[in-house]
């Protein structure tokens, strides 16, 4: 099996076709994914629902992150630190281009703490910032 794959079992996790199918995707892309495009690349035995669910799963066992976009819609981008399951480490900013729509994590950045008033716990930090990425320039 491919070293890539031992994610799944790693997480738990029954290494189906759908699921390679799905991982094998982020890890083929360097930018984030809308369940559209997921959708687009996979064929049609998986249908939305199945997309879905799995995006889902691999959501929760800290495989990929979601990331908010300005439309209110959500992307998906493999977790490049060490997540796990219901533990997510990506509060990094996000870049999206105005033009293509291209999003990236930008690892090196850091969302600025925040201080909260008494009481408050945070639990999930998002920045995003938009511009044009050095494509469409």
């Amino acid at each position: 099996m491919n070293d890539n794959f031992d994610i799944l079992t790693k997480n738990g996790l029954s290494v189906t076709e759908g699921r390679k199918k799905i991982l094998k995707l982020f890890l083929d892309n360097e930018g984030a994914l809308a369940h559209a495009d997921i959708e687009r690349h996979t064929d049609a035995a998986f249908d939305r629902v199945t997309v879905y669910r799995t995006l889902q799963t691999f959501v929760d066992k800290g495989i990929i992150h979601q990331i908010p976009t300005t439309d209110n819609s959500i992307l998906y981008a493999l977790c490049r630190h060490k997540c796990g399951a219901g533990q997510h480490y990506d509060e990094h900013v996000h870049f999206i281009c105005n033009s293509c729509g291209k999003t990236i994590c930008l690892d090196d950045v850091t969302v600025p703490a925040v201080k909260l008033p008494k009481g408050f716990k945070p639990e999930q930090a998002a920045m995003v910032v938009t511009g044009v990425c050095d494509e469409c320039k």
